[in-house]
């Protein structure tokens, strides 16, 4: 009897951009060890959709959300949110103003709720009510989805987002998901991980090497995305002679169908992974 699929859990990922010395940067951080999905990954910010991003409340304070349903509007909340808790950087601007909250202002959230949220003491929609904020949703631009195959136990239905960072929001990892932090070239990163220096792992190393295809400024990088319609990824795996192949739809724009699968992600090749990790999310918690 075929064994039942598991169900895929709504997570959401958040590539921040900017341009840097070298040209595009994007910023990723460190897992820590001790985390049971992809320890010690070279990753993009995000995590799991937490049912306190579905709180009614929150649609009430959100720009650019006009006609999502709730599923919609939880990916942005999330990827919101978890830019926050895990780096610092907030989208978010006083009710009404057109300006982000800036730097100084951003210092006393992060200290009043950047934990608690983290923590789970409060929700989101505690923290824009308490301080008459709304998220800027609208800068967010939908980049990629990709869904955990069927055959894994630990399944993740994840929403890749770009946006610009912005300037006098200062990214750094909260030192305990996540314990390090570093913006970078997306070639840099794929050097380091064909060089044993990184471990990157499947999905996150095929959007480095889009974003590098994509554009080499944030402006070219956040266009691209906006005029292509995103198409979702379910991989599909085939055994082989000598191995396994990944299939995933041409229309991704990862240009080619077909990876193979061979040993630890990271380790000597482009496109090596693991299939014991939940494919899907950079980093689901």
């Amino acid at each position: 009897m075929d064994k039942p699929v598991a169900p895929a859990r709504l997570a959401s990922t958040i590539l921040l951009v900017r341009d840097g010395g070298p040209g595009l940067e994007v910023f990723m951080v460190v897992r820590h060890h001790e985390i049971d999905f992809a320890s010690g990954a070279l990753v993009f910010p995000g995590g799991s959709v937490d049912a306190a991003d579905r709180d009614p409340r929150v649609r009430t304070m959100t720009s650019g959300c006009e006609g999502f349903d709730d599923d919609d509007l939880a990916f942005r909340v999330a990827a919101i949110r978890e830019a926050f808790e895990e780096c610092g950087v907030l989208l978010a601007r006083p009710r009404g103003a057109p300006a982000l909250v800036d730097a100084g202002r951003l210092k006393h959230l992060e200290d009043m709720y950047r934990a608690a949220l983290e923590r789970g003491d409060v929700g989101i929609a505690d923290m824009l009510e308490r301080e008459d904020l709304e998220l800027a949703c609208e800068l967010l631009v939908p980049y990629a989805r990709w869904i955990t195959p069927v055959q894994l136990p630990k399944r993740f239905d994840t929403m890749f987002f770009v946006a610009r960072a912005p300037e006098d929001h200062v990214a750094i990892h909260d030192g305990r998901e996540s314990v390090d932090s570093v913006w970078i070239h997306p070639d840099e990163a794929c050097r380091q991980a064909d060089a044993g220096e990184r471990t990157v792992i499947f999905p996150t190393r095929l959007n480095l090497e889009k974003l590098s295809r994509t554009g080499a400024s944030v402006e070219a990088v956040c266009a691209a995305a906006a005029a292509a319609p995103v198409v979702t990824v379910l991989p599909r795996i085939e055994k082989i002679e000598g191995g396994r192949i990944m299939h995933i739809p041409i229309e991704a724009g990862y240009g080619d169908s077909r990876f193979p699968i061979e040993g630890s992600p990271g380790a000597g090749s482009a496109r090596r992974m693991q299939l014991a990790q939940p494919l899907g999310d950079t980093n689901a918690g």
